[in-house]
């Protein structure tokens, strides 16, 4: 039997706390004093570690960027690193976003799978290492950011006050383990304002690194070419209503969304209006941002008309998302999200999207690269994870990568994602609507997870 077991008398009250947890909107909103993510942020943050007080762990908030609880002694530092921040609820719900509900045995609920139940079964975990008197090499913390889905600087500004652990995972991801993640490039463009004669205003996405699942355009145009777009919408793809209104037209666009990281599995609304509105108006009634939009990037995911298409063996394909749209009488502005292989760079692929948009007339306004993740398959921490999964499931995990981008490249060389999720297991729908875990498989992953917190506290 392994010591992973000895975690599944506390199902109920994992699930109980769980419940609490995502009750608290921990979306992440404008800074305010103290709370550099916002009020539901810090409050989120502030909740889980007020649980690990109660149950005698030592802990510290800093300064609500990140915090974590403690157990154990000895001369090194282990970690299992997790998230309390939550992407927007979003639409389409079937039950209470931030309501924990069990539904057909799962449990549904906006941050059970990303990442809130992987931060209390983190929590009980430690619980359990200190309940059986485990004693070893390492102390081991459990940590826990509260602004990873905006790709902010929480775990910056948490090394930058606490030592950085000699080894971690982050269960924020898949089984087995992913040893390569993709470089992440994101930029923001910018037009000039109500530079579009004909759109007066267009709407879509929430944050970069979600496919937009509605877009919506009010434009201003001859009832001749309303026609043209009525006609041209009932051929193009998409779903797409065209309306009346007193300002001139409205046309919505319904797609489907998903994680950036793999924007083929979803359908972007924001894009396929972009090239509907395309067939129909000049660049000049465009304005120079949809209409670089609708030339450079079109509805492809690939970035083959930005001329940075690629792929390598180790990795896999770049991937481009369209995530944020605005344009109005004040800004004309949008987002991408990329996710490029691991051996391409970074700075080259900037450089040539961004020579592009010049030539369009756009400015890019800023531009975030968080470097690609390469981990060794033979290093010491991969074996001791492919152990302490064959412990619990009988076979060694697998090694993966992902166009995902984690926890693992805050701690470089040090870290990889490991779980929560099985390659079996049907979508959990992270960053849609509907999200859910199904409680028998989150506990093999506790199971797991505990294995992998035992043997780093004492291997």
């Amino acid at each position: 039997m392994s010591f992973g077991n000895k975690i599944l008398k506390y199902q109920d009250a994992i699930f109980r706390d769980l419940g609490k947890l995502v009750a608290v909107p921990s979306v992440c909103g404008p800074a305010e004093d103290g709370m550099p993510f916002g009020r539901e942020s810090a409050r989120a943050l502030n909740l889980i570690l007020q649980m690990a007080q109660e149950m005698g762990f030592s802990t510290k908030n800093a300064g609500n960027y990140a915090g974590h609880a403690e157990y154990g002694s000895g001369s090194g530092l282990a970690a299992v690193v997790t998230h309390v921040d939550v992407v927007p609820a979003g639409d389409g719900w079937q039950t209470e976003p931030f309501r924990m509900t069990e539904k057909n045995g799962l449990y549904y609920g906006r941050g059970t799978a990303d990442d809130k139940g992987a931060a209390v079964v983190t929590l009980y975990c430690l619980k359990t290492l200190r309940d059986e008197h485990v004693t070893g090499r390492r102390k081991i913390r459990a940590i826990f950011g509260a602004g990873e889905e905006i790709a902010s600087q929480d775990l910056a500004a948490y090394f930058s006050q606490e030592p950085m652990p000699d080894m971690a995972f982050t269960p924020d991801s898949d089984y087995g383990i992913c040893n390569r993640e993709k470089g992440i490039l994101r930029m923001n463009f910018a037009g000039k304002a109500g530079g579009s004669p004909v759109v007066q205003k267009f709407t879509a996405g929430t944050v970069v690194n979600a496919v937009p699942d509605y877009a919506e355009a009010v434009l201003d145009c001859r009832p001749d070419r309303a026609e043209a777009l009525k006609e041209a919408a009932r051929t193009a793809k998409g779903s797409f209503t065209v309306e009346k209104t007193e300002g001139g037209i409205r046309v919505t666009s319904k797609g489907k969304a998903s994680h950036a990281m793999q924007p083929q599995a979803g359908f972007n609304a924001a894009a396929y209006l972009i090239c509907l509105l395309g067939k129909v108006f000049s660049p000049d009634e465009l304005g120079a941002l949809l209409s670089f939009l609708s030339r450079a990037v079109g509805s492809e995911y690939d970035g083959a008309s930005l001329g940075v298409r690629q792929s390598d063996k180790p990795s896999g394909p770049l991937t481009l998302n369209l995530g944020i749209v605005r344009v109005d009488a004040h800004q004309s502005r949008a987002g991408i999200d990329i996710r490029y292989p691991v051996t391409a760079k970074g700075d080259e692929i900037r450089s040539k999207i961004e020579e592009q948009a010049e030539k369009a007339g756009l400015s890019v306004e800023s531009a975030a690269d968080s470097k690609p993740l390469y981990l060794p398959d033979q290093s010491p921490l991969i074996t001791l994870l492919r152990d302490s999964y064959a412990a619990v499931m009988g076979t060694p995990a697998e090694l993966y990568a992902t166009g995902g981008g984690t926890y693992a490249r805050n701690l470089p060389g040090r870290a990889v994602a490991f779980g929560p999720f099985f390659p079996d297991e049907p979508d959990r729908r992270l960053h849609n609507s509907n999200e859910n875990i199904d409680p028998a498989c989150f506990m093999k992953h506790a199971q797991i997870c505990l294995e992998a917190m035992y043997r780093m506290m004492t291997v």
